[in-house]
């Protein structure tokens, strides 16, 4: 009896204590794209920097909106944080009118990535320059097929200030991520598509231009779309989020985390390999380039009026 009374008591303690301390870091799109796949390399050694365990939880649909809103829903307690790239924090809650958050429901705590889009067509498509992708798209007026990572994504957005001022009109065709889009690729079923530029050498695809002010010295022989007369800048950049209402001394301890994290040898190595570049800012610096691409997105949206619903 004494025996059983104890194994019992130890068992009931046992489910009465708390699970160990972690952190949930939400990606807000599939596994396999470019967010994920940064996600993946930080992980460690951000877990190294927090001293506690952290899993990642891919949280997907709706151009990375339902991810992002779980995260504005969570407790401000440094149990949860997002890692997401610009679209769906700067863009989407100025498309839509039901995504369930806004900025002011989060905490940035640091940029980490940011990484020149650029337009990509795989080698077989035959689309070797800007003027063939025009060439070909008025011979279909509305018709040519183009992805994205959804609706009012930087893929999207992107693509739609090109037709605009290359007078042409395409088919836009949305997918969950990136990884799907290569699926597309492979299919045949589209064959243009704006986005990161690790997606090239991964996936050995053919470079087009690159939406930045100079060319990258990854992909030196490929023009700017600046140099072939069409005035687009766009990168997507990544950073690290809370859910608004982190204690000042919580979001410094992640912000010290974070940094530790991207001048950590090994990630650093990781995003080479996979060309992604790092640009890091802090909290600080972080909070105020948020005010300012919300209302630089903002303009653009109501220039081209985009609207989703």
């Amino acid at each position: 009896m004494p025996g059983r009374l104890f194994a019992a008591t130890l068992a009931a303690a046992l489910l009465a204590a708390p699970a160990a301390a972690q952190v949930t870091m939400v990606i807000a799109w599939p596994a396999g794209g470019a967010t994920d796949i940064s996600g993946r390399i930080m992980q460690p050694a951000l877990a190294e920097a927090l001293g506690e365990p952290v899993i990642i939880k891919n949280v997907t649909g709706a151009a990375g909106t339902i991810g992002t809103a779980e995260v504005a829903r969570a407790r401000p307690d440094g149990r949860t944080i997002l890692i997401t790239p610009v679209g769906p924090m700067m863009i989407q809650p100025q498309l839509r009118r039901n995504v369930g958050y806004t900025p002011a429901d989060f905490t940035p705590i640091c940029q980490v990535l940011d990484s020149p889009l650029i337009m990509m067509t795989p080698k077989t498509s035959g689309l070797k320059t800007v003027q063939d992708v025009i060439a070909k798209a008025k011979t279909q007026p509305g018709a040519f097929p183009y992805a994205s990572t959804g609706p009012g994504t930087i893929p999207h957005i992107s693509m739609v200030a090109f037709e605009r001022l290359a007078g042409i009109s395409m088919n836009h065709i949305p997918y969950r991520g990136s990884g799907q889009v290569m699926q597309g690729f492979a299919e045949g079923s589209v064959t243009l598509f704006n986005d990161q530029s690790n997606l090239i050498r991964q996936y050995d695809l053919h470079a087009i231009a690159i939406f930045n002010e100079n060319r990258s010295p990854d992909f030196a022989e490929t023009p700017t779309m600046r140099e072939l007369g069409y005035d687009l800048v766009y990168s997507i950049w990544t950073g690290i989020y809370g859910p608004a209402g982190m204690a000042p001394a919580l979001v410094a301890r992640f912000e010290r985390a974070c940094l530790q994290t991207m001048a950590n040898a090994e990630v650093r190595a990781g995003l080479a390999r996979v060309q992604i570049p790092i640009v890091v800012r802090n909290a600080a610096e972080f909070a105020e380039f948020n005010r300012d691409q919300y209302a630089r997105f903002g303009e653009v949206i109501r220039a081209a009026n985009l609207t989703l619903d």
